[in-house]
């Protein structure tokens, strides 16, 4: 059921979350939380069908338990949705996680569905597109796409690890890659340990 956000005195700013059928559903999960909790922006959440098993397979989630984290929840084949017209303004879109499939789609313009539609709205007015790629070892396909998407002003953020963070666990290890995603986006946060730099060696000027 589409879900329709609240108008509020002060105008929250929009991100558009996407989930497709890639394993690592927690971070998508794990952004819409973090803004949520951050009370300033609006989420717009489109899950693919795949996406959604692939939530019920990582996580033992629902399609109920996913939408409720969201401000605004659309059908995939809604492409007369709001977020599938470039007039409706928004800060950018995070598909997370991101298919080869997916992949293949933005690189390539095939706006099939409203994830892809509203990939291709971001990139035509140059907004800020990151995808979450999660496959491996990539074939040359995978490869030439993430240059394509690369090429048109898309980011390319495979969920590497930062072991410098020295998470002691998964969850550690995700909520550092969404904060670096949240980054991206100039979202303000103090949610992970930054590279302070090796050692000792740095000293502030003046000190």
């Amino acid at each position: 059921m589409k879900k329709t956000a609240k108008k509020t005195a002060v105008e929250k700013k929009r991100l558009i979350v996407a989930m497709t059928g890639a394993t690592g559903s927690i971070y998508g999960i794990r952004m819409l939380e973090r803004l949520r909790a951050m009370g300033d922006w609006e989420t717009h959440l489109v899950v693919s069908d795949a996406g959604l098993m692939n939530a019920w397979e990582d996580l033992r989630l629902k399609r109920r338990d996913i939408e409720k984290l969201a401000d605004v929840v659309y059908p995939l084949r809604d492409v007369g949705a709001t977020i599938a017209s470039g007039s409706f303004l928004t800060e950018g879109m995070v598909i997370a996680p991101c298919s080869m499939k997916t992949l293949a789609a933005v690189a390539h313009g095939f706006a099939d569905n409203l994830i892809t539609r509203a990939a291709d709205v971001i990139l035509k007015e140059r907004r800020r597109l990151v995808l979450l790629t999660r496959e491996a070892p990539l074939n040359l396909a995978h490869l030439r796409n993430m240059v394509q998407v690369t090429e048109m002003g898309g980011v390319i953020f495979p969920p590497v690890p930062a072991f410098y963070s020295h998470a002691k666990t998964i969850d550690g290890m995700v909520n550092h890659t969404v904060g670096r995603v949240l980054d991206i986006f100039g979202i303000q946060h103090e949610t992970i340990a930054r590279w302070q730099g090796m050692g000792t060696s740095a000293r502030r000027k003046g000190a």
